[in-house]
Formats: C-alpha cells, sequence, structure tokens
C-alpha cells in the first residue's frame, strides 16, 4: 500500500510550489538539487519544505493538492503554521452578495 503526500514547498523568491508525490524524500530532493530544469523550481533554489500531509487514497491527495494550488498565500501560511481558526476566517466569503448577508 502506497502513502501519498502533498507539499509545499517554499522557494528563494519567497514563492510556494505546491506538488504531490508517493516519495517525499525522494521528491523534496529532486527539487533541492534541481533534477528537473524546467520544473518551476528550479531557479528558485534553494527551497524548503514547509508543510506536507499524508494521504492513503491518491484521489484524496489530488483533491487536497488542487484546492491548495488555488489558495491565497495567507491561506497557505496559515495552513502552514498550522492557524486553522485563521484559516477557516480567510476561507469565509466577504462577498456583500454571499446569501449569508442577504436578507438582513
Amino acid at each position: 500500500m502506497y502513502l501519498y503526500y502533498v507539499y509545499i514547498l517554499k522557494c528563494s523568491d519567497d514563492s510556494y510550489y505546491t506538488g504531490i508525490t508517493n516519495n517525499l524524500e525522494k521528491r523534496v530532493n529532486k527539487h533541492k538539487y534541481g533534477k528537473y530544469r524546467d520544473c518551476y523550481t528550479y531557479k528558485r533554489r534553494p527551497i524548503e519544505l514547509k508543510f506536507f500531509e499524508t494521504f492513503n487514497d491518491v484521489l484524496q491527495a489530488i483533491y487536497f493538492e488542487k484546492k491548495i494550488k488555488k489558495w491565497t498565500r495567507a491561506k497557505k501560511e496559515a495552513l502552514i503554521h498550522g492557524n486553522f481558526d485563521m484559516l477557516q476566517i480567510l476561507a469565509e466569503c466577504r462577498n456583500a452578495t454571499h446569501y449569508k448577508y442577504l436578507g438582513k
């Protein structure tokens, strides 16, 4: 049985890279040592592993990775720091047309 990892790397240009793998150590080393020249992280080294989550189901891991990739920097940083209260606040819709603001 495989384990799958969704991870976030912080790059030297202060950007974040999110990925998925079934061998975290090997994949981080590929980023760290520049195995692939066309990879996002290649010109942004050195990199630092900031977060990872483990999954038993590859479909759940893929779903989580795609979800994180759409997040703002603030949400990613809240996740990295384990600040789940802030993550919840950042996830709330603040649009005036949102259903919870209508009819009040």
